[in-house]
């Protein structure tokens, strides 16, 4: 009987975790093989992204930097080319990133939840258009690889984050 009772747990736990819904989703990667790989997953510990950076010359986007609630993550591509920063309103979050590339990122669009849309760099290349995959879920992280420029691009999705009280 007790062996009953442990299967039956067993079986309704197991059924009530396959059920539980997905939020999390990645797009990407978007660019060439080059450059060195970074990762932002530990920075949306600091909240949701709240501005970003991007350096940009006239063919490639170099660099770029993002703020998550108040910290901003390290710098990563190179130095030649313009810096251009953009905040986001008070509870607006990236729900959509297109743009464009070839052996390295050339532009980039951010697209919110309040239908502003934030262009960087060049219109030539490949055409990209990432979103999550999920509903009620907003851009939380970037990876990719750069160099003296962003080589490559990925975009990371999840549900805004509740904890976040400064942001």
């Amino acid at each position: 009987m007790l062996a009953i009772i442990l299967l039956a747990l067993l079986c309704a736990s197991a059924s009530g975790n396959a059920i539980q819904s997905r939020s999390s989703s990645y797009s990407g990667e978007y660019g060439g093989k080059g450059g060195k790989r970074f990762s932002h997953s530990g920075n949306q510990l600091d909240g949701p992204i709240t501005a970003i950076r991007v350096r940009a010359n006239s063919r490639y986007i170099v660099g770029l930097q993002v703020r998550y609630g108040t910290q901003w993550s390290d710098y990563v591509g190179g130095t030649q080319g313009d810096l251009e920063e953009i905040f986001l309103h008070p509870g607006e979050s990236v729900i959509q990133v297109s743009g464009k590339y070839r052996y390295y990122v050339k532009k980039l669009v951010f697209v919110t939840d309040k239908g502003r849309q934030l262009p960087f760099g060049k219109d030539s290349g490949t055409s990209f258009n990432a979103v999550p995959l999920h509903p009620n879920t907003v851009l939380r992280f970037i990876s990719g690889r750069s160099g003296s420029v962003i080589d490559s691009i990925s975009f990371h999705w999840d549900v805004y984050p509740s904890h976040c009280n400064t942001c």
